[in-house]
């Protein structure tokens, strides 16, 4: 099918995808045995199958085993440079990364090691990344400083944002103040996770709260008519995984999945992949069954793609020159698939 290969084919970025959601069974496997840390399964098979969603206090738990695994900075180089393989195949040449920082290994040496990958990333292929620092917002509020802190030392090389993952129930924005205020402070943005498993509430928090310039999936923002509105007048992007939640039952399947409806509502909608192996998808993936599902064609898809590159944090002579690259690229391609 020419749209199938068209959406293969064709350069992409992605904004919302976290690190440790994308380890692969078989590095995690290598990790816990360099590591010694036991897991449930020694196969990459039993991994896989054990990586399956559950709920979503099961993905918490395979996501801290994943992060307990990580030792040392040749461990984060490993899954930085395996990452960006992963990516360059499927012609993603940028990313913004989601990044969880152990708190046992100095952030300088993480900093430096995912930099080691991203150099290798861009010199051997030919793709790149920048780096959105996570607070796990299940932890405590001396973590939570902790990683703005990190964060705001890293301004300048690789980290561009502040993010906030994990699960939003009792966890809400303001429970990080002083994160938050370390963070403005020195005029480091705020990208966080909200409106997934909480509803219109959460969304509201962000961005009153963090003055988020995108939202982490939103997708919830249609149960508030005044919060969609608020966001299409602002034209805050919504990092949307339809995968994802599929797998954390946000929606019962795809078809049932608000996209088309976020983009009738006039949002700025993007695609993304989260934590792709746990949810056994791709970027790829998520691009080829949305177009399947809800009758994308390659217009709208490549529309998908240019509102990435518009919003990504990125100077705007880099955009200007991707923008053009990859608009003759698009071109090329539907000459030849479609």
């Amino acid at each position: 099918m020419g749209l199938h290969e068209f959406i293969r084919a064709m350069p992409k970025v992605e904004l919302h995808v976290h690190l440790q959601g994308s380890t692969r069974p078989e590095t995690l496997l290598k990790l816990a045995k360099n590591n010694h840390i036991p897991l449930p399964a020694d196969t990459v098979e039993g991994i896989q199958e054990w990586y399956t969603f559950v709920d979503f206090p099961h993905f918490i738990k395979v996501y801290d085993v994943i992060c307990q695994c990580i030792q040392s900075p040749d461990d984060i180089e490993l899954l930085g440079r395996e990452f960006l393989e992963g990516q360059a195949a499927q012609n993603i040449r940028y990313t913004e990364l989601t990044y969880t920082p152990p708190r046992r290994i100095p952030f300088d040496e993480q900093l430096d090691a995912l930099n080691r990958a991203h150099a290798w990333g861009e010199a051997e292929l030919g793709v790149t990344m920048n780096y959105i620092l996570d607070i796990p917002r299940e932890l405590g509020v001396e973590v939570g400083n902790t990683v703005a802190e990190w964060a705001v030392s890293g301004m300048g090389k690789g980290v561009i944002a502040l993010g906030l993952g994990g699960p939003e129930v009792d966890n809400p924005p303001e429970k990080f103040a002083d994160a938050y205020a370390i963070s403005k402070a020195a005029g480091l943005i705020s990208i966080p996770h909200a409106g997934e498993t909480l509803g219109p509430e959460s969304i509201w928090a962000a961005l009153n709260f963090t003055d988020a310039v995108r939202i982490g999936h939103g997708v919830r923002c249609l149960e508030d008519p005044a919060l969609v509105e608020e966001l299409r007048t602002r034209q805050i992007p919504l990092e949307v995984s339809p995968t994802s939640n599929v797998c954390l039952k946000v929606v019962d399947k795809l078809e049932n999945h608000p996209l088309p409806k976020l983009l009738e509502a006039g949002l700025y909608v993007t695609l993304n992949s989260d934590d792709p192996p746990m949810f056994n998808t791709t970027l790829t993936d998520e691009y080829i069954h949305c177009a399947d599902t809800f009758g994308f064609d390659a217009a709208r898809v490549e529309q998908f793609v240019t509102d990435a590159l518009r919003v990504a944090i990125l100077s705007e002579a880099q955009k200007a020159q991707w923008g053009a690259e990859f608009a003759a690229e698009f071109k090329a391609l539907r000459a030849r698939y479609l």
